[in-house]
């Protein structure tokens, strides 16, 4: 089955309002997710590599947060909710339905996002069907933008196919999908900006050229 085009919206890490302020290691995050939606990859279930043209959605954050050097990645949306429960500080949001609920007042840039009912899930409870990360707001209108992978979401009235930067939305009370919880990268801000393991006598290489060699390695 051919893969729909991609269609895909980027931005500058410069273009956000909180970037400058943020730790290296979300910098770098961010960065790094910024770059991968460059790529002009499309929406493909069941993908993590670049190299398949396309990812889903926690395939490409998986991507990053390998890049970035995190260990032990989930795979799934639901699994990526279990891990951020289990080892983070997930805050619940059942019942909300605007971004501008004072529960978002501690959502900050490099969080992970969580929604159900996006598409039909089993054996998931809650039925976790989607995954994406906080970029922070833009400064040219102050709105919020998310990064991940999607094949309808939209960014600024486009219509997204693909890994790319969204429009930050929940759905309202009439939707079937929910977003129902955000929080921080297990471990995240205890990572430094330079690759885990590297021999001593080498000089230390910041987090983007971790990213590029591997995203040239699942690229050839």
């Amino acid at each position: 089955m051919a893969l729909e085009p991609a269609s895909v919206a980027s931005i500058a890490p410069e273009d956000l309002v909180e970037f400058e302020t943020q730790s290296a290691p979300v910098q770098e995050l961010i960065r790094n997710a910024l770059k991968l939606t460059e790529k002009k990859l499309t929406y493909q279930f069941g993908s993590n590599s670049p190299s398949n043209a396309g990812m889903d959605c926690s395939g490409s954050i998986q991507f990053v947060l390998k890049a970035a050097g995190v260990e032990e990645l989930p795979r799934t949306s639901f699994g990526f909710y279990e891990w951020a429960k289990e080892k983070g500080a997930l805050i619940k949001t059942e019942g909300v339905h605007s971004t501008e609920d004072p529960v978002f007042a501690d959502l900050k840039p490099g969080d992970l996002l969580f929604w159900t009912g996006t598409y039909s899930t089993t054996k998931r409870n809650p039925p976790i069907s989607h995954v994406m990360i906080f970029l922070g707001r833009l400064k040219a209108d102050g709105q919020g933008v998310v990064f991940g992978s999607s094949d309808g979401r939209r960014f600024r009235g486009k219509r997204i196919t693909g890994v790319s930067v969204f429009d930050w939305k929940v759905p309202s009370a009439e939707s079937k999908s929910k977003f129902v919880a955000f929080g921080p990268i297990p471990g995240f801000e205890r990572l430094q900006a330079e690759p885990i393991g590297e021999p001593e006598e080498e000089p230390k290489k910041p987090l983007k050229a971790i990213f590029e060699k591997l995203l040239n390695k699942d690229s050839g």
